[in-house]
């Protein structure tokens, strides 16, 4: 077996242990609430104990949580467990709902890599300048700012003031291929409807990717600098190659911990903003998590942080897959 398939294996046997980790960690959460979850459920403070008893049996609250979790674990697997909120299975309400993440993780990630790569670049190139100090602040404010005070501050500045976005509703395909808006309309050149799209997501986007283009920023520069002091980029100049040639090799041997962050980004984007969706009213996974976590929906709560932990692994084999390709050296 070559050394690249053992690290597949390895890497898929790590997928299994982790997945189920987070899985029984957040039940155990969520089975430490001191709430009535099934009272909650029936129907409140007025529902009928036999309304109750079903629900309990239903669920097998009547059993140890031992047991409930085995149960929750085994609908998970199957795609039956039911969300009580809502009476859909969680799964198709997680697929309702994750074009829409999405397409707000497309805009998140395009403003982090557009703002945050050059930055670094030029930071790291005018290493211990005033350029270098304004493009650290600039990384430090956007890790610092509160997603809520940027959104609000932007609303206030683009919406109330200009007028210049959308908050109401979600655009829609008009064909669906799919099921992304946003890459069925680029497909069937929908011009039309990619503007209603953009419209509605491009703030959003901004705000969740302000926070990303100050980590990445940070990363590309000092990535950079660690890269310009190699031999090697002595050894080029040495040789009278041209200055762009140079820093195109620098930055493709900084660029490993580069797609690293991105990677992370985009993982943690995917996995659901819970307070940009819900500021700016965008139905999707955070905001599907919010609410199950408000209404104690138990079987909801486990299925979009199945589907987050499912995300983040797989994000992180593609970054680990992507070294091989980037850099020659990395072996498995």
């Amino acid at each position: 077996m070559s050394s690249f398939r053992k690290f597949l294996l390895r890497r898929f046997l790590t997928f299994i242990p982790t997945i189920f980790g987070v899985v029984f960690i957040t039940y155990l959460i969520a089975y430490a609430i001191p709430a009535d979850p099934v009272r909650a459920w029936a129907g409140g403070e007025k529902a009928k104990p036999e309304v109750i008893e079903k629900v309990k049996q239903y669920y097998y609250f009547d059993r140890p949580w031992y047991e409930q979790f085995y149960y929750f674990l085994v609908r998970l697997f199957e795609g039956t467990l039911i969300s009580p909120r809502t009476g859909n299975n969680v799964f198709a309400d997680v697929a309702a709902r994750f074009s829409v993440t999405f397409q707000l993780t497309l805009f998140s990630i395009f403003f982090s890599v557009v703002i945050g790569v050059p930055l670094g670049l030029v930071a790291a190139y005018k290493r211990d300048t005033k350029i270098d100090t304004a493009v650290r602040i600039f990384a430090l404010i956007g890790v610092s700012m509160p997603a809520f005070l940027l959104a609000y501050l932007f609303i206030l500045l683009f919406f109330v003031q200009f007028r210049a976005i959308t908050l109401a509703g979600v655009p829609t395909s008009k064909v669906t291929i799919t099921g992304v808006p946003l890459i069925d309309a680029l497909i069937t050149g929908d011009f039309e409807n990619l503007a209603q799209i953009v419209a509605r997501y491009w703030l959003p986007g901004f705000v969740l990717g302000f926070a990303g283009a100050g980590i990445i920023a940070r990363f590309v520069r000092n990535s950079t600098v660690e890269a310009l002091g190699a031999d090697f980029v002595e050894y080029l100049h040495a040789k009278g190659l041209p200055v762009g040639w140079v820093r195109r090799h620098v930055f493709k041997n900084s660029l490993v911990p580069i797609v690293t962050i991105i990677g992370l980004e985009f993982g943690a984007s995917l996995s659901g903003a819970p307070i940009t969706e819900t500021i700016f009213g965008l139905p999707g996974l955070g905001y599907y998590a919010v609410q199950s976590i408000y209404y104690l929906d138990f079987p909801a709560i486990i299925a979009t942080t199945f589907v987050f932990a499912i995300i983040y692994v797989v994000t992180n084999f593609v970054v680990d897959v992507l070294y091989a390709f980037i850099d020659p050296r990395v072996r498995y």
